[in-house]
């Protein structure tokens, strides 16, 4: 179906994007009319059908077509599995989302960074056939576990919702001195004036940047007598003071005790930037070093399950390894990695970080002191890294002048630290509870998949001798197929002959679109340029990845990881 068939008819068009993989629910179809809708928008669905998304199917992006959205239309990034006479429909839909189904799929799927697999690949997967009746037992017995289990899924998940409140109401209590009010009452001998305390804050500047001044010196003699090679080791930074906070910016920072004072984290720690990754750079004495991205740099805590590497001029590693209790800060992306970050300690011997991650030293060497600005950047940071990053429609990034200027609280180190024991004990807790819940999501999901392999397997409900033998319903569908295929060879048969399809895109149409970007881009935002959405067909997206797998393994084309897509750009251009 095209928009030449009904022009003016609304219509809800569903793609992949619209399915959620969690319920397996269609809940955020398109409304468009139909000339307007994409090209890709060529099937009519029923209620009853199956929708199996063939691009990434690991993704789980699967949903039965209910009365709302009968007549309907869906991407051809579907294949859409509508059962014969005689074969109930969400019995189809049980076993399409079963773990045997789906594995066996992802299995077989292909593309380099846009895995897919072929419409009759999924038409090809077994489908154990009881008697029209017992496939209705079947799917009643599903249904009333699944829903008790979705009962007990919906108080987790509320359990989940809970806790992050209690983390936002918790670090907001421990930043607006609320958490050691008891503390400062019983131990006020050990609080300090804030005149005070900005002066311990300057001398632990000034001694920090008279030890990195050696450091540099050392570093510069081990360079000349290691024969000059590469480029000379970086001088340190000069420090230069920040601007007196604004009534402005005041009015936006919470209330805090009248002992505690507020300086910038450029007053308070060194910001330094990452390595650009670039196969083309030019390098004289390289050693190559494992580096934190973005997707390693969470908001509270590192992911570390993959690091990757980068070749860096040795000459200048000293200047950009990470240190013992460095804060990280992400540049940004979509606004949830917008200066998230957590501190660094050591499980690396050598690290770097990549450009779009910033690395902020404390002067003051203690690790509550960098957790303590850490868990203030990843709370009330977050506000204020929106309010001054830069922003498009769905990103938002900061720069170094920003991260420098960000206001930190500062209170007497007795109570930093007595501060930070008490909300690690609380957090811990609420890690540990959080933990307790995604197990028994984990085992929720597990018994559906157990009450899935039961039913395909025989065992969920007693056979009936009464029923219809299975052969006779396989019959009967054989033959409705068989008149169905000579129906329409005899339809293809009185059909005009086909106009020449367009040309198919080629590995050159992707270097231009990669050259036009001038940086990393995701893989699907490259297909889209090339016509190879979700409703390419198979062959097209085959033909295309033999190519494109080519040119990566000829590193004319970079592919790097991130999240739950793969993002390309041409080999010879660096990321700013």
């Amino acid at each position: 179906m095209t928009g030449k068939d009904e022009p003016d008819r609304e219509i809800w068009y569903v793609d992949i994007s619209s399915i959620d993989n969690q319920t397996n629910r269609i809940t955020e179809p398109k409304r468009l009319q139909l000339s307007e809708a994409p090209s890709r928008a060529r099937q009519k669905i029923v209620v009853g059908d199956v929708l199996f998304s063939t691009v990434r199917p690991y993704l789980r992006k699967i949903a039965a077509v209910d009365a709302k959205y009968d007549g309907e239309i869906a991407s051809t990034g579907f294949a859409v599995l509508r059962g014969a006479t005689g074969i109930d429909p969400k019995y189809v839909f049980f076993k399409a989302i079963s773990h045997d189904f789906v594995s066996a799929l992802t299995g077989e799927q292909y593309g380099v960074s846009y895995p897919a697999v072929k419409e009759e690949q999924v038409r090809a997967q077994p489908l154990e056939l009881p008697p029209s009746n017992e496939q209705r037992r079947i799917v009643e017995k599903i249904e009333a576990m699944f829903d008790e289990i979705d009962k007990g899924v919906e108080s987790l998940q509320t359990a989940r919702t809970t806790l992050g409140l209690y983390r936002q109401s918790l670090l907001k209590s421990a930043f607006e001195g609320r958490l050691t009010t008891d503390w400062r009452a019983l131990n006020a001998d050990k609080l300090e004036a804030p005149e005070t305390l900005l002066a311990h804050l300057d001398d632990d500047r000034d001694a920090w940047h008279e030890r990195e001044f050696q450091r540099w010196q050392d570093d510069v003699a081990a360079w000349e007598n290691n024969g000059s090679k590469g480029p000379k080791p970086r001088k340190p930074e000069a420090y230069k003071s920040s601007d007196a906070l604004t009534d402005v910016e005041r009015a936006v920072l919470p209330k805090t005790p009248s002992e505690w004072v507020f300086a910038r984290l450029n007053d308070i720690a060194h910001i330094g930037s990452g390595m650009s990754v670039s196969k083309a750079r030019k390098l004289e004495d390289p050693v190559e070093t494992p580096y934190l991205r973005v997707a390693n740099v969470q908001r509270g805590h590192l992911d570390l399950a993959e690091i990757k590497t980068m070749p860096v001029e040795k000459s200048q590693l000293s200047a950009l390894c990470l240190r013992t209790w460095d804060i990280l800060f992400n540049e940004g992306g979509d606004r949830d990695k917008l200066g998230r970050g957590w501190i660094w300690e050591d499980q690396v011997e050598i690290c770097i970080t990549q450009n779009h991650v910033f690395r902020a030293t404390p002067f003051r060497h203690d690790k509550g002191w960098s957790a303590f600005v850490s868990q203030w950047g990843n709370s009330y940071g977050r506000d204020y890294f929106e309010a001054g990053g830069k922003q498009t429609t769905n990103l938002a990034s900061i720069n170094k002048t920003v991260l420098k200027a960000l206001p930190v609280p500062i209170c007497s180190p007795a109570e930093q630290t007595e501060l930070i024991l008490r909300l690690d004990a609380r957090l811990e807790a609420a890690d540990a509870m959080e933990a307790e819940i995604e197990a028994a999501l984990t085992r929720a999901n597990a018994l559906r998949q157990s009450i899935l392999k039961k039913a395909f397997s025989g065992q969920l409900v007693p056979q009936d001798p009464e029923d219809e033998p299975a052969s006779v319903l396989l019959a009967r569908i054989k033959a409705e197929k068989e008149g169905r295929e000579k129906a329409e060879k005899e339809a293809r048969e009185s059909r005009p002959a086909r106009i020449a399809e367009p040309r198919r895109p080629t590995l050159t149409d992707l270097l231009d679109v990669l050259k036009q970007q001038k940086s990393w881009i995701p893989a699907s935002k490259a297909a889209e340029g090339l016509g190879l959405g979700d409703g390419a067909s198979s062959d097209d997206i085959e033909a295309f990845y033999h190519q494109l797998k080519q040119h990566v393994e000829s590193s004319a084309i970079e592919v790097e990881r991130r999240g739950d897509e793969d993002w390309l750009r041409l080999a010879e251009v660096e990321a700013n």
